[in-house]
């Protein structure tokens, strides 16, 4: 096969994630200098409002000083060293202590890494022992949904739902067997109410397990709400229902949440506000605010069980990061829980949060183009549509959330397109206060108006 020559000059060596090559060697990238509390500044000395901390894990804002001294002084102390073979650090085992303490009911035991797709990948691969433990290797299967998102690796890559992360990798693997996305707006049949849209999924996630065979399959994993999907918010009785038909075939339930934990909903977890009770759960980003790449990977007390008995027969848990664990990261992390409990940070995010999602609906349930507001506590998404009354969705080719997200930062806030499902995410810092979200509504309104209407 040939390719053809872009005509480009090659003017940067880094290859971006999630960054288009061509785009990028045509306009460059957007260089960002600084940043201090919800604001960031780029290279032409902008400030911009961060309305999406990061991505996703910004929690108590930029440069906070508390969390640069921990580092200084954790570096200084003990820089690094391994966790292999029983090795640990004080800061690792506090963090687990307090972890476990505020983790949904029945998690007993963390495993640290940097990332949350090798959360994920860490929890596939402790299915897969604790299935084998139990004298059941077929039970290999993993449920995921599509349009959920659970990283990159090739593993995750092949969990997440989104096509654009399969066609050009020769994904999924065969491991994985997808079934429905939970986004009632977009996809309830006319009149059908949340409990019909609920059972109707539910039907077709038993008929999924039917035809795979529950003695097949080894985990259900899903965020409690969705993120990079479309901050999909599950339908009503949709959680409980997984939960039971988990229970029912002898399937491990996994909560992915990376983004929804460390109180980016009002809560701890988005598991116990939605009365999930997973066998594993997966969390990073806001374990330390984005300030070092940690990723904190939970299980049950009987999926710990099933590991001891594997560590008779085959030794050491044949599982680990170089940086799983890491001194520095424990510090920060545990310095970040302190702020987080001496600022009240989860109330704020509650609090604040449903101002956020009355101020978005106030200003946008009449406007033309917009479906609906979803999301949790300081987690939203605008759905934007060619016509709302008549529920007339966008052509994704024109890229108009893309258009909105431009036109926003122009008036000076981050946010962030989700192409899609032609929605725009915000998820600010868990420090924004009801001022600055009167200014990102009254942003968000203009840039949606300058593509649409002006």
């Amino acid at each position: 096969m040939n390719i053809p020559a872009t005509g480009l000059e090659r003017k940067q060596n880094i290859l971006h994630p999630a960054t288009s090559i061509i785009e990028l060697e045509r306009s460059g990238a957007r260089k960002v200098k600084q940043a201090h509390g919800i604001y960031i500044q780029d290279g032409e000395g902008n400030q911009v409002i961060d309305g999406i901390a990061g991505l996703w894990c910004s929690n108590l804002g930029h440069g906070r000083k508390e969390i640069a001294y921990t580092m200084a002084q954790a570096a200084q102390e003990l820089d690094y060293f391994h966790t292999f073979n029983g090795h640990t650090n004080q800061a690792q085992e506090i963090l687990a202590e307090r972890l476990i303490a505020m983790a949904p009911k029945g998690l007993s035991q963390v495993f640290f890494g940097c990332s949350g797709s090798d959360a994920n990948d860490t929890l596939v691969k402790i299915a897969w022992q604790y299935q084998i433990t139990r004298g059941k290797p077929q039970k290999r299967k993993i449920i995921s949904r599509w349009q959920a998102y659970h990283g990159t690796s090739i593993s995750t890559a092949s969990l997440t739902g989104l096509k654009g992360f399969h066609k050009a990798f020769a994904l999924p693997l065969d491991f994985v067997i997808h079934t429905d996305c939970p986004f009632y707006y977009a996809n309830a049949q006319h009149e059908e109410s949340e409990l019909q849209y609920t059972e109707r999924l539910l039907s077709n996630l038993r008929a999924l397990i039917e035809k795979e065979g529950a003695e097949n399959i080894a985990a259900f994993i899903g965020e409690p709400i969705m993120g990079a999907g479309g901050v999909v918010t599950p339908p009503e009785g949709y959680w409980q229902g997984v939960q039971k038909i988990c229970r029912e075939n002898d399937i491990l339930l996994i909560a992915d949440e990376v983004v929804s934990g460390f109180g980016r909903i009002g809560e701890n977890f988005a598991s116990d506000f939605y009365g999930i009770q997973p066998d594993m759960m997966t969390t990073a980003k806001g374990i330390t605010a984005g300030t070092f790449p940690m990723s904190a990977a939970f299980i049950a007390d009987h999926i710990y069980e099933v590991l001891t008995l594997a560590s008779k027969e085959l030794g050491g848990f044949s599982h680990g990061y170089t940086y799983s664990g890491h001194p520095i990261g424990a510090a920060v992390a545990n310095t970040v829980l302190d702020v987080m409990q001496q600022e009240c940070i989860t109330e704020n995010a509650a609090k604040t949060g449903s101002y956020l999602h009355a101020s978005l609906n106030q200003a946008l349930a009449s406007h033309p183009h917009v479906g609906e507001i979803r999301g949790q506590g300081l987690l939203a998404a605008v759905q934007l549509m060619e016509c709302a009354n008549s529920k007339q969705f966008l052509d994704p080719t024109k890229k108009l959330a893309a258009k909105v997200s431009q036109a926003c930062y122009e008036r000076g806030l981050i946010i962030r397109p989700l192409p899609s499902v032609n929605s725009l995410a915000l998820s600010p810092p868990l420090i924004l206060n009801r001022n600055q979200v009167d200014r990102i509504v009254e942003i968000v309104v203009q840039g949606i108006n300058s593509v649409f209407i002006e």
